[in-house]
């Protein structure tokens, strides 16, 4: 509770009265009251029957306050003169207030701001859902011009400064690098093997039964292998990494930033950037094309099983008309996105990463924010892959 204490500056400090007191004086149509002593919480009670029949009083048009020789003051005290001046404004009197310290101003308005509010007004009634929507619009806008800054300062920071210590040009710590390819990459292999054979599986099945209504099974081949080559191979492979190596990469910055190991890597004259993002962007734009042609491989031979058992297109036709179906271009179609998506997805679970605060629900928050993101932003990349190639006919 703030308190406010007048001491005497002439002499020692003498023991304060705690009994309240208010004098009295009426001329010429002014009311004057001078309070003294301790207002408080303990002493306040003594006072508020005499102050109760001072608000009942009329026949004046100004209220003078003296609040000179009050010696202590908390918020019951202030709370109990504002109600004094509070009842005279409702009735049309001047007030004039004098003797209050800064302090004590700064008191009495707090206690006359939240006094003079409505009761059961609550907070101010937002805004109709139009302007809610546009401000959360603006909202957004502001974030991702923030998160492109971000992004574009941690690129720009590993390509030039991917030295270990600063104003150092070298010393990349290549076992770094590895050992978070065999993290990312060959540690994805079994989930990235497993999603790839079903998904290929699923669109061979689909493909087939749609196909055989017009007698048309053996084009099961020419969708599956345009479609896992060019599009969904590398896409559902940068979506299993960015829920997989993304969320890892921001949880891991994320909980070092927390306990303030990026800070200390500082301190002692080392590049966060270099010594936590630079190995894990440059393993994922390494391990995420391979990941791509197993990922390949892997749909490939799901569309095989499916197209055997639904259609009775034997492996051996299957990849004869493969290779009808598809040139290189296919295959380079998809292998050119996957650097892409990966530099997206290492740079937006750093960024994220980095604006983890001090606490779990912080860090939960941005690990998921990383996910959403990533994923957005590698399906937003797809497509205008996608729209480039159409363009130049690749």
């Amino acid at each position: 509770m703030l308190t406010i204490r007048k001491r005497d500056a002439s002499g020692p400090a003498k023991e304060p009265d705690h009994q309240p007191r208010i004098a009295i004086g009426e001329e010429g149509g002014v009311l004057g009251c001078a309070f003294s002593g301790s207002w408080t919480t303990r002493t306040v009670a003594l006072v508020d029957a005499e102050m109760r029949k001072i608000e009942k009083r009329s026949g004046f048009k100004t209220l003078a306050l003296d609040l000179s020789q009050i010696e202590k003051m908390d918020t019951a005290g202030a709370w109990l003169i504002d109600r004094l001046v509070s009842s005279f404004e409702k009735k049309g009197v001047e007030i004039k207030m004098q003797g209050q310290s800064e302090i004590a101003s700064i008191l009495l308005g707090a206690v006359g701001d939240a006094v003079r509010r409505e009761p059961g007004s609550g907070p101010a009634k937002p805004p109709n859902f139009i302007i809610r929507g546009l401000e959360a619009v603006g909202r957004r806008v502001y974030e991702m011009r923030d998160d492109f800054l971000a992004a574009m300062n941690i690129l720009g920071a590993t390509i030039r400064g991917s030295q270990m210590k600063l104003g150092r040009g070298h010393a990349v710590n290549m076992a770094a690098i590895f050992n978070q390819i065999d993290r990312m990459g060959v540690g994805a292999i079994p989930v990235v093997v497993l999603m790839s054979a079903i998904v290929g599986a699923i669109v061979a099945q689909q493909g087939a039964y749609q196909l055989s209504y017009f007698g048309a099974d053996i084009f099961v081949v020419d969708l599956v292998g345009v479609l896992i080559l060019r599009e969904l191979g590398v896409l559902m492979t940068a979506i299993m990494i960015a829920g997989r190596s993304g969320s890892a990469i921001t949880a891991e910055i994320g909980s070092m930033k927390m306990r303030e190991e990026v800070d200390a890597l500082k301190v002692i004259g080392l590049n966060p950037i270099g010594v936590l993002v630079f190995p894990r962007l440059v393993a994922l734009v390494v391990a995420l094309p391979c990941l791509t042609i197993i990922a390949n491989f892997a749909a490939l031979g799901g569309g095989i099983l499916a197209a055997w058992l639904y259609s009775d297109i034997a492996p051996a036709a299957f990849i004869d008309r493969l290779r009808v179906a598809i040139d290189l271009s296919t295959i380079f179609a998809g292998l050119i996105k996957a650097p892409f998506m990966a530099m997206i997805i290492g740079i937006i679970a750093s960024v994220e990463g980095m604006k983890v605060g001090g606490s779990a629900e912080s860090l939960g928050q941005h690990v998921t924010a990383s996910v959403v993101k990533s994923i957005f932003v590698v399906i937003i990349l797809d497509g205008l892959f996608a729209m480039f190639y159409a363009a130049i006919e690749f």
